[in-house]
């Protein structure tokens, strides 16, 4: 691999123990990792002069519906809410086909490139029974073609609408199918090694859509391998009022009698949960994906970030799907967390650099990655980079750690580097064409929407 210098840069914004900014320094990258910062220089393969360039770790996305990339924007469902939403969707996700999910795959994770997202974690839960062999084979294939960090889950559904639950019959799979299939996908690509691209971590959907066996045996089988575990939960109402009725238990405490709760366990959204409950994630060290956008688009709510970061509670940024979203931009999400927070919740809000560290370190903790998530001698060579001679940043520049909460990034970063490789260049991808790929996916979108 290549080495890199990154010089001169206007600010390294390094998130590290210290929270140190450097001004007019260097980076120098060589094969996958950090491994000089100062003021040195050093003979590299490449150069880059990034004297108007503020330079940030890799942004980590702790939950995302690739597959949800090709269902944005639909008309029909933007007044929804999110149990009728689903149900709405389930009629046109029961179309999907492993070609579906290797674009999509590549649409939504070429968007996170872009916006400075170096690291994905996606929670793919929908198997159609004609077509549910290798999804997540495709999934690991578009991520190695784009040069992203990917962390796929085995998700799943389990209890359809004839045991009670919110997906279609055809929809749902045996817990056996849904175990061996788990154990194949870790044994064939989970890479546990520091600076891995690609892990596996078991994610069944939600309580509304598994039964407490596959939940039972999914969280043994999880620790058995050494990998992490992942669901929705405390989304909505709906769901904490379906849980009441069915398990006669809040949310919460229907995981911890499920044996759910821990330090390699992390939940989307979270939105509802009371203060004796913060507590006890707090105890447990049990993760929250906080997502904002969607949380907005869907009036599900607003999580108390503030409340959990206080009390310690290991927080990441998400997207969550692109069809509540509309998009796959995490930087968006960052600045809209921020503002979602200063409205609610005033002076006690998180700081625009308080959201880039969840956003960073945050994102690494819930997916048990020491090696991710600052600027760092050693740690892995992900990072992003703004051009800060752009007209939109003037008189942007005084705070590099808060901008790009408070003002906002509105176009594609500068680059993109991911495990020592440049992957996004002047905002373009680099090892794809996206034209063409652009081209594909909408014959494929047409085909699942229209059945064109």
């Amino acid at each position: 691999m290549k080495s890199i210098l990154i010089k001169n840069a206007k600010a390294i914004v390094t998130v590290d123990n210290a929270d140190r900014v450097l001004e007019n320094q260097n980076i120098l990258i060589a094969d996958n990792s950090f491994r000089y910062l100062g003021q040195e220089c050093f003979v590299a393969d490449e150069v880059i002069d990034a004297r108007d360039m503020f330079v940030y770790p890799g942004l980590i996305n702790t939950h995302h519906h690739l597959y949800q990339t090709f269902s944005r924007n639909l008309p029909q469902v933007q007044n929804l809410e999110l149990f009728d939403w689903l149900v709405a969707l389930y009629e046109i996700w029961r179309g999907l086909t492993p070609d579906m999910i290797y674009y999509s795959s590549l649409v939504g994770m070429g968007e996170l490139l872009k916006y400075g997202c170096t690291t994905c974690f996606d929670h793919h839960y929908v198997f159609p029974r004609k077509n549910s062999g290798a999804l997540i084979d495709h999934q690991f294939q578009a991520a190695e073609r784009l040069g992203i960090r990917f962390h796929a889950s085995r998700g799943s559904m389990s209890r359809g609408k004839k045991e009670g639950g919110l997906p279609p019959d055809d929809l749902v799979q045996r817990v056996d199918e849904i175990l061996a299939d788990s154990v194949r996908l870790i044994e064939k690509y989970h890479d546990p090694a520091p600076y891995s691209m690609r892990q596996v971590v078991l994610a069944p959907c939600s309580p509304f859509s598994v039964t407490g066996d596959l939940m039972v045996q999914t969280a043994e089988l999880a620790r058995t391998k050494q990998v992490r575990l992942h669901t929705h939960l405390a989304e909505t109402r709906d769901e904490e009022q379906y849980c009441l009725e069915n398990f006669n238990l809040r949310p919460l405490d229907y995981m911890e009698s499920l044996g759910w709760l821990g330090e390699d366990v992390w939940f989307a959204h979270g939105i509802h949960f009371h203060e004796q409950e913060l507590r006890k994630l707090a105890a447990t060290k049990t993760g929250v994906a906080h997502c904002p956008v969607s949380n907005q688009k869907l009036a599900s709510g607003t999580a108390k970030i503030p409340r959990m970061l206080e009390l310690g509670i290991p927080v990441g940024l998400a997207v969550d799907g692109s069809a509540s979203n509309d998009g796959s931009n995490l930087l968006a999400e960052l600045r809209a967390s921020y503002l979602i927070h200063r409205l609610t919740s005033s002076t006690q809000a998180p700081t625009g650099y308080d959201l880039l560290k969840v956003a960073t370190k945050g994102g690494a903790a819930l997916l048990g990655r020491k090696d991710l998530g600052s600027i760092e001698v050693g740690k892995a060579a992900d990072l992003f980079m703004i051009d800060t001679a752009k007209l939109e940043y003037v008189g942007a520049c005084f705070d590099p750690k808060s901008v790009l909460a408070t003002v906002g990034v509105s176009r594609p970063v500068a680059y993109t580097i991911v495990n020592g490789q440049i992957v996004v260049r002047n905002g373009e991808l680099c090892r794809v064409e996206e034209c063409e790929i652009a081209k594909e996916a909408n014959k494929l979108v047409h085909q699942l929407i229209l059945g064109i």
